[in-house]
């Protein structure tokens, strides 16, 4: 899909999504949309192919089920829907129906995060740690909107499922200009070099992380920025590396709960791998449920806003191995 937006636009994923999936399902004829009453993702794919189009209401259990379904006749089924719904009250059936048999069902949606102001109810903040921990799944969590039209192709020629994760997917910056980097599933992208420190993030916290190695920057500190967009496979060996040329000193920062998602992937990489750190903070959602507020305000409240980040930084900067 053509594109002219660059670095700092706002885009819609909502559109991405559907124009994509408009596209591939001219390549892909054994491609299925099913939404539990969500389809505003979907407007491009309905009206281009009604036929392969299926709204099965407000039963999230239903959708996927109806997707597992579709995967065992030979097809390839997108699941589009709100995150806090389809990871917790359809978990059961992504467990059983599509993870078990290791069915190429694609879940995507929005809200994941403290985004749309719409309450602890509807905010995707346990789904990253439910997912990651799922047999056969792949995880990613995307920032920027022109990223997900890739990953959706990408996952096309994949065996099993793949859940990906986005904010509202109204209005979303646009982070890299295309064809900036190389965008593999299962390879986190280095952002931004940089060489005393490693800030890795992922989804809706990206371009905060930007604004806070600008800040550090101009307090002379080199901050490296990886977008680790795929949380599992989690890239072990960029993890490894930056450990190595930034001094053996990561923050994590998430919009996700503190405990089980990024931060914890990485932690368990550095155990495993028995890397030896000088400094690591992570930075999320503490055990609390979070409140109304817009998506700023309650990074702020609740400490991993931009200030915390950038004082994060900093201390672990000033740690010495």
């Amino acid at each position: 899909m053509p594109v002219t937006f660059t670095f700092g636009e706002w885009f819609s994923a909502r559109t991405v999504i559907g124009q994509t999936l408009a596209d591939l399902g001219e390549e892909y004829p054994n491609l299925w949309a099913v939404t539990p009453d969500i389809g505003m993702t979907l407007v491009e794919f309905r009206e281009k192919f009604p036929d392969r189009f299926l709204d099965v209401g407000l039963a999230e259990q239903v959708a996927v089920g109806v997707a597992a379904g579709l995967a065992y006749e030979g097809n390839i089924p997108v699941v589009s829907g709100m995150l806090p719904f389809l990871s917790m009250r359809a978990l059961e059936q992504i467990r059983t129906d599509v993870c078990y048999p290791n069915l190429p069902v694609k879940i995507i949606g929005t809200h994941g995060g403290l985004v749309g102001n719409g309450g602890s109810t509807h905010y995707a903040v346990e789904d990253l740690s439910l997912m990651c921990s799922l047999t056969n799944m792949t995880v990613t969590s995307i920032g920027d909107p022109l990223m997900v039209g890739e990953i959706l192709r990408q996952s096309m020629k994949m065996q099993g499922p793949i859940y990906i994760r986005l904010a509202v997917g109204k209005s979303d910056m646009v982070l890299y200009e295309p064809g900036q980097h190389d965008i593999q599933i299962g390879k986190g992208i280095v952002a931004r070099e940089g060489t005393d420190l490693t800030i890795f993030t992922h989804g809706t916290t990206v371009a905060q992380t930007f604004e806070a190695a600008d800040a550090l920057e101009a307090k002379g500190h080199s901050v490296r920025v990886v977008d680790m967009f795929t949380l599992k496979p989690i890239d072990a060996d960029l993890v490894e590396r930056c450990a190595k040329e930034t001094g053996g000193r990561f923050v994590v920062v998430e919009d996700h709960l503190a405990y089980g998602g990024l931060a914890s992937r990485i932690a368990d990489v550095v155990v495993d791998r028995g890397i030896n750190l000088a400094g690591f903070e992570r930075l999320g959602i503490p055990q609390v449920f979070a409140g109304f507020g817009d998506d700023e305000e309650l990074r702020n409240k609740h400490g991993y806003g931009l200030s915390a980040t950038v004082e994060a930084a900093e201390r672990v900067i000033a740690a010495k191995k």
